[in-house]
């Protein structure tokens, strides 16, 4: 695991980094679906102004991952838009991310977290599992891609 990496929250001149690191992923496994490109190109439109929240993972001062906690309600956020670049994938900087959420989730009384993903994707489905996700029915067609939910409770 990678222990030196810094969480820092979202600012606009990081923009096409989370537009890029997220592009990297969904063009090498899916594609870039045109929900994911208006929120990629304005997330302070979509995700910011709405209440919810994108924070970014540094190592080697360079900017290595990021993630997104979209507001659902007062209690829920969706968990999105986490990506690590790939030159760095393998080093515990999903992991950092997810258990920074989970503390910002606690101190922000945040019960829910909720995620769409797809079960190709082996190794972040395995990460959810273990850090305590469960999956659910998946009743929507938010991404086209997405063939599993599942949510993780917070203890406050």
């Amino acid at each position: 695991m990678n222990s030196n990496i810094t969480i820092f929250p979202f600012d606009s001149k990081n923009r096409d980094v989370f537009k890029a690191l997220n592009s990297a992923w969904l063009e090498k496994y899916f594609e870039v679906e045109p929900i994911d490109q208006r929120v990629l190109s304005d997330p302070e439109t979509y995700i910011i102004q709405k209440g919810g929240h994108i924070f970014f993972a540094e190592g080697d001062r360079k900017i290595v991952g990021t993630v997104a906690l979209i507001k659902i309600d007062d209690t829920t956020v969706e968990l999105s838009k986490m990506a690590v670049d790939e030159a760095f994938q393998g080093q515990g900087i999903g992991k950092i991310l997810m258990n920074y959420c989970f503390e910002f989730a606690q101190q922000n009384n945040i019960k829910t977290i909720i995620l769409y993903s797809n079960t190709a994707l082996k190794p972040a489905i395995h990460l959810y599992r273990k850090l305590g996700f469960v999956e659910l029915p998946v009743n929507q067609d938010l991404y086209k891609r997405a063939n599993i939910k599942m949510k993780k409770v917070i203890s406050i």
